[in-house]
């Protein structure tokens, strides 16, 4: 049996040219199903913005080769984290991301139903997201790469086997 992405809604910010002044931007609820309907979608997941491995490599390996990814058929790249929509916004303008989506899963309420919140609290991070990337082809997952040693404070932070080269070699 394959295994279905989980039903629930992230509350996202989408820019708005109605809207004057500095913060030109209102909330937008995305369901699973506006993501993952009728498309094939990577997605990869990682335990916080701004942090070391997920800003130097994990994020920017999708987005160097996002044009590869989209030319094996794939429809979006996501780039999922349990941190609200603000700090994923800063941290995509941080990084110059132009193509790679960013998902904020402020409640870890996806992430939970993945099966893969962890308690970061060994860094004072609090509920975040283990490592992890998949394919989804129309909401359904066909390829999850999920880093070893999934636990609780983790001592370390492994990156082996959801960077952009093995979900690409998959495609």
């Amino acid at each position: 049996m394959t295994q279905l992405v989980p039903q629930c809604t992230f509350k996202t910010r989408v820019r708005d040219t109605s809207i004057e002044g500095d913060n030109p931007f209102r909330w937008q609820d995305l369901t699973t199903d506006d993501i993952f309907a009728g498309k094939k979608i990577v997605l990869f997941a990682l335990p916080g913005a701004f942090t070391p491995t997920c800003s130097s490599t994990h994020l920017p390996g999708f987005e160097a080769k996002y044009a590869e990814l989209k030319a094996k058929g794939v429809d979006e790249v996501y780039c999922l984290s349990v941190n609200d929509a603000f700090t994923m916004y800063q941290w995509s303008k941080n990084l110059g991301i132009k193509n790679v989506k960013m998902l904020p899963d402020g409640n870890g309420e996806f992430t939970r139903l993945m099966n893969m919140l962890v308690k970061k609290e060994n860094l004072g991070f609090g509920e975040r997201s283990w490592r992890y990337a998949m394919i989804v082809d129309d909401g359904k997952i066909t390829a999850l790469f999920s880093e070893p040693g999934k636990e609780d404070n983790c001592a370390d932070d492994p990156f082996t086997c959801s960077d952009v080269d093995t979900v690409l070699k998959q495609l």
